[in-house]
């Protein structure tokens, strides 16, 4: 009974650590150290741009690269950081640091949270995680310095490494401009790097050892690497291929005449920010075209990419797209009266199902109650509210030029959304996995009701 008590508290932990950071990083952010003026800016907006960080959104009501000073700055960074990376690991680490003898129950719960094959070498996989991100993080800020030391010069190297954490932890705040990337809409070392960078931290840590393990150990001959893979990482793999791909064609295809966006640029960058855009939507928040130009089709779109996000065990938020196909193929399954849920000639548990049906249930109550109270504190039109809301809900970070002009009461709105958003999902997969020390041996009777 003590270690079940003990886990419930570990959650409980895990979502003040959120509150925690949010905090102490909007404290550090109201100093006027940390803005560039050198007054200090209004507490709201340091508590937004703070929580903003921490929950790796990106949505800001004041420009990042005007506004905080190299200091404020460096503080935005460490909290993206800590977002992205450290909330991830941190929980585990936590579990670990008050459980110094791991009991076998505080193993199934990591080994759940992270989807391990075995209870054996968690702390090495956590370190694994995290010099692969400083690995990957470090690749990236080289290749945006390619393109920002020439333009930028020194201070190139500082905007790289910011941009590099920012894009890989799919935060999507940069201190360029106070247009995002639209400036480099059409420039494909900016946008490869971005997208590279997005899709490694969204893709998730399992995938990334799984796929590392079958290139190591198949046979160069057979080249049949995808059916060696597990369940989660093929389902995660081909998921994030047909929505890339997918939502690149559709954006593509509604705004290729659309002169606000796309309709003046070559073939070739109309295909490269199409793709950017399809990208970007998985949670990255970075802009490389004024989203509040789109038609209403592409924003319509860009709404279910931003709803679903990357996959499980990443940096990017969403209801996952593991999450997705699980609850689409359990409707199917019951749509064909088939008992069990099928996919890549596997079989799905029931309970999976069941997680997945409530994470989507969950993440869009919040959606709905915050785009309901955000349009009663608003006069916004509807599709810039919900834009507002989802891109927080699944803590993606684009907006339609709705965020600067929030009153008080809208940032309240959407700080909270952030960090359910945030912290939703987590709570929420290390709550689902506490076991109950018996169980119930008298069960309720069982009555038919009519569905659909």
């Amino acid at each position: 009974m003590k270690q079940k008590k003990l886990i419930v508290n570990s959650t409980h932990l895990i979502m003040l650590s959120f509150i925690l950071a949010a905090f102490v990083g909007s404290i550090l952010l109201s100093l006027p150290v940390s803005s560039a003026s050198g007054q200090s800016v209004r507490y709201i907006d340091a508590l937004f741009t703070a929580t903003t960080s921490i929950c790796v959104t990106g949505l800001v009501t004041l420009p990042t690269v005007s506004t905080w000073s190299v200091f404020g700055q460096i503080v935005i960074l460490l909290l993206i950081q800590i977002g992205g990376l450290g909330i991830i690991t941190i929980m585990s680490a936590i579990l670990i640091s008050f459980n110094r003898r791991l009991g076998l129950k505080s193993r199934i719960l990591i080994h759940d949270a992270f989807n391990l094959n075995s209870l054996s070498g968690i702390v090495i996989f956590l370190k694994k995680v995290v010099i692969g991100t400083f690995i990957v993080e470090g690749i990236g800020a080289l290749m945006y310095m390619t393109v920002f030391i020439p333009q930028y010069g020194l201070r190139g190297i500082w905007i790289s490494v910011f941009n590099s954490v920012s894009a890989f932890c799919n935060a999507g705040i940069d201190i360029m401009s106070e247009n995002s990337l639209c400036d480099y809409a059409v420039n494909p070392m900016v946008n490869l790097t971005t997208s590279m960078l997005v899709i490694l931290g969204g893709i998730g840590y399992i995938v990334w050892w799984d796929v590392i393990r079958v290139t190591r150990n198949i046979r160069t001959q057979k080249l049949r690497c995808f059916s060696y893979l597990t369940l989660q990482s093929k389902i995660a793999l081909s998921s994030t291929a047909i929505l890339l791909l997918g939502g690149a064609l559709l954006f593509f295809i509604f705004e290729y005449n659309n002169p606000l966006t796309i309709k003046d640029l070559s073939l070739f960058d109309k295909i490269q920010v199409s793709f950017f855009q399809s990208v970007t939507t998985r949670t990255a928040g970075f802009a490389s075209v004024p989203q509040q130009n789109l038609t209403n089709a592409s924003s319509v779109v860009a709404l279910f990419l931003m709803f679903i996000g990357g996959s499980p065990v990443g940096t990017a938020g969403g209801v996952k797209t593991v999450t997705m196909a699980a609850v689409l193929f359990g409707a199917l399954a019951a749509i064909k009266n088939k008992e069990d849920v099928s996919l890549f000639s596997r079989r799905i548990s029931k309970q999976a199902i069941s997680k997945a049906a409530s994470v989507i249930t969950v993440s869009f109550m919040i959606m709905f109650i915050s785009t309901v109270l955000l349009s009663a504190v608003t006069d916004a039109q509807i599709l810039d509210v919900a834009y507002e809301t989802v891109s927080a809900t699944a803590t993606v970070g684009l907006t339609r030029d709705l965020t600067p002009s929030l009153n008080l009461w809208g940032k309240i709105v959407i700080i909270v959304t952030m960090y359910l958003g945030r912290v939703g999902p987590i709570s929420l997969l290390v709550a689902f996995n506490i076991k109950n020390e018996k169980k119930n041996i008298i069960k309720d009777p069982i009555e038919k009701i009519n569905v659909g």
